[in-house]
């Protein structure tokens, strides 16, 4: 399916074609929300179905999920065409779903609720909207200060620090390499579907059909990730134990001052590899980019990633938002 047609508007086939259009709209606001780049939707969206349109001079990206329309980011582009456009892309979910409940705008940066609200109390989790909308508050972005991740200075990143000394007393024979696509492919593909048959052993039986159900939409993703890997503008780095790939990790410039960790996987049995490769990585978005903040996205709502996540001191957790309409 190439195109969608609803009411007046045509949807296009959210593919590569779309980056240099999304990348446009994507100039004009200033965000460190890590789901505000081409490349992070187009490698999650392997495995759905995603469109685009021009509306009201912005960029509206919608996903068709089990025939009903929702919309992955709010429009963007100049404030002042946002509103409208928001008012818009609701007409064309509410026109061609079945019910109007399915309609939703997801993943919406607070500085874009500006214009669409009225009336904000600090401390509440859900916001009136004018008279017909409810915003509700999701999941949170977490961003570190890039040289905090760099020095693990001081107690809180004691136990940091002695897994990455662990690993490299333990692997003396280690290495990193900045991803060639060509030589790398394989051995990023032979670690992944060792990370998955891993996690699969040690974790609870009652977690491993869930998790699988999980994993299927990722694995689509690494594989998306790993084909169109030059036609994004991403950048990534391998950690080699000897001649074997030990772990992987990708990111990207989100704006001038914050870049973003999209994926990062590492050997399940080799301790204080996942530290390693996050502070070398993180030192290399900082000589690229000359980034000050580095974003790894949410938790997903799963605890233990939260855990994770919280444990390297976020400096700041941005939420995100979803807007609903009123029943």
């Amino acid at each position: 399916m190439s195109t969608l047609t609803v009411s007046n508007y045509t949807l296009k086939h959210f593919d590569l074609k779309a980056k240099e259009v999304m990348d446009h709209y994507l100039d004009v606001i200033n965000v460190d929300i890590s789901d505000y780049t081409f490349a992070g939707n187009y490698i999650w969206l392997s495995t759905a179905t995603g469109f685009y349109a021009i509306v009201n001079d912005t960029f509206c990206l919608f996903i068709l999920n089990s025939g009903e329309l929702t919309m992955l980011l709010p429009p963007l582009g100049k404030k002042e065409n946002t509103y409208e456009a928001m008012i818009d892309c609701f007409d064309i979910m509410n026109t061609h779903n079945s019910n109007k409940n399915y309609s939703k705008i997801e993943y919406v940066h607070e500085n874009l609720l500006e214009g669409f609200v009225n009336y904000l109390e600090e401390g509440t989790v859900i916001y009136d909207m004018l008279k017909d909308f409810l915003i509700e508050k999701k999941l949170v972005d977490y961003i570190y200060e890039t040289e905090d991740l760099i020095e693990l200075k001081g107690d809180p990143y004691k136990s940091k620090r002695n897994e990455i000394n662990k690993f490299k007393k333990v692997y003396p024979n280690h290495r990193v390499e900045i991803i060639d696509i060509e030589k790398h492919k394989e051995g990023i593909t032979t670690l992944f579907n060792k990370w998955v048959k891993d996690r699969t052993i040690y974790m609870p039986k009652e977690e491993v059909e869930t998790f699988l159900d999980g994993i299927y939409f990722e694995r689509f993703a690494i594989k998306r990730l790993l084909n169109d890997y030059e036609n994004l503008d991403v950048v990534g780095m391998v950690l080699y134990i000897d001649d074997e790939i030990k772990g992987f990790t990708v990111g990207e410039r989100i704006n001038e001052t914050t870049s973003s960790v999209i994926i990062e996987k590492t050997d399940f049995e080799v301790l204080g590899c996942a530290q390693f490769i996050f502070r070398e990585f993180t030192k290399y978005l900082q000589e690229l980019y000359g980034s000050i903040y580095i974003n790894v996205g949410d938790d997903m709502g799963f605890e233990n990633l939260k855990k994770v996540k919280m444990s390297y001191r976020p400096d700041k957790l941005i939420p995100k938002y979803t807007i609903y309409q009123k029943q």
